[in-house]
């Protein structure tokens, strides 16, 4: 299954130069193609922490998906990279499904964050959020 959307992420603090522990939340939405045709969307919650930095991530994170046919999906993505390319968050995770629908598979998800202002990095409050297209491929 292939879904492609976008996800608005928060850290708290704020991302830094410097990784330090950070709790993160977060949404997505996503529109599917599916061989099972009743799937066509799903919408999702994120959380999870770790040690986080503009340039580093050691994180977990947890996504929560409600499926447009009501079904649920749980995704917990152990290892993450995050790297900077011209200012913006590329993003790549590998998780696996623990529960609901496609339990057992393995998921990815890479995606580009846009940090709106990449000096934010070096600011007192760091980068707290980040938003752009991501995609989801369950295998």
């Amino acid at each position: 299954m292939s879904c492609t959307g976008s996800n608005t992420i928060s850290f708290s603090p704020g991302l830094s130069l410097t990784a330090q522990r950070t709790r993160i939340s977060g949404s997505g939405s996503y529109s599917c193609l599916s061989t099972d045709p009743a799937v066509k969307w799903g919408r999702s919650s994120i959380s999870g922490g770790g040690s986080n930095g503009c340039f580093f991530s050691d994180a977990t994170t947890v996504e929560h998906i409600t499926w447009n046919t009501g079904e649920k999906t749980k995704v917990v993505y152990r290892m993450g990279t995050v790297q900077q390319v011209a200012g913006q968050a590329v993003v790549l995770v590998v998780g696996r499904v623990v529960e609901g629908r496609f339990k057992g598979r393995t998921v990815t998800s890479p995606g580009i964050q846009a940090v709106l202002n990449p000096l934010e990095c070096a600011s007192q409050g760091g980068v707290e959020r980040i938003v752009g297209p991501s995609a989801l491929l369950i295998v």
